[in-house]
């Protein structure tokens, strides 16, 4: 059943969608439509797949991967596996609706572990509080950086997070326009 759901994967990552009835006799190499049906009707029941103006179509489970168990990063224990699915989507974005993804460039924010060519995951938010990484408009320039109050002179600025940067202080306006919610980095 997992060869068929990795046929199955691959076949909607090919095509961009996924195959009809007759499409998965072949795939999945069996002869019987009705062997198709039961199926394609245990993936319905997993919730992998879901029916919607009988049509089939993928749920956020059919893209979810294995979440196997915890692993120590400090000293060397064995791993515990397990049977949970996790959906990179539902963990990393709340509100898909009000998010979107910008590629990193430049390494002003390497500080806190944000290096060029990461992905960062963007809520749209007018608001922010001090402390956090911003998606702003500072002098009609787009730029991702800290959020940071001044306390003395009482004034809202951007600051990098590497000291070859200065602080970024509005010459006239300084708009948020959403917040980093993740960081998404693909290892080599």
């Amino acid at each position: 059943m997992i060869d068929r759901l990795v046929s199955l994967k691959k076949f909607h990552r090919k095509y961009k969608r996924l195959p009809s009835y007759s499409e998965m006799l072949k795939l999945f190499g069996v002869s019987s439509k009705n062997a198709i049906f039961k199926i394609v009707g245990k993936w319905i029941e997993e919730g992998i797949l879901k029916k919607e103006n009988n049509k089939l179509s993928p749920t956020n489970r059919f893209f979810a991967l294995p979440l196997l168990g915890t692993i120590r990063a400090g000293f060397p224990i064995l791993a515990e596996e397990n049977k949970e699915y996790l959906s990179l989507d539902e963990y990393l974005i709340a509100d898909p609706q009000t998010s979107f993804l910008l590629k990193v460039r430049g390494d002003s924010l390497e500080g806190i572990g944000i290096f060029e060519g990461d992905i960062v995951i963007i809520e749209r938010k007018k608001d922010a509080l001090p402390g956090t990484v911003v998606l702003a408009q500072i002098d009609k320039e787009w730029t991702l950086k800290i959020l940071k109050k001044d306390r003395i002179k009482r004034l809202i600025y951007l600051s990098a997070a590497n000291p070859k940067y200065p602080a970024f202080y509005p010459k006239e306006e300084l708009q948020i326009y959403g917040i980093v919610k993740a960081v998404v980095r693909k290892m080599n």
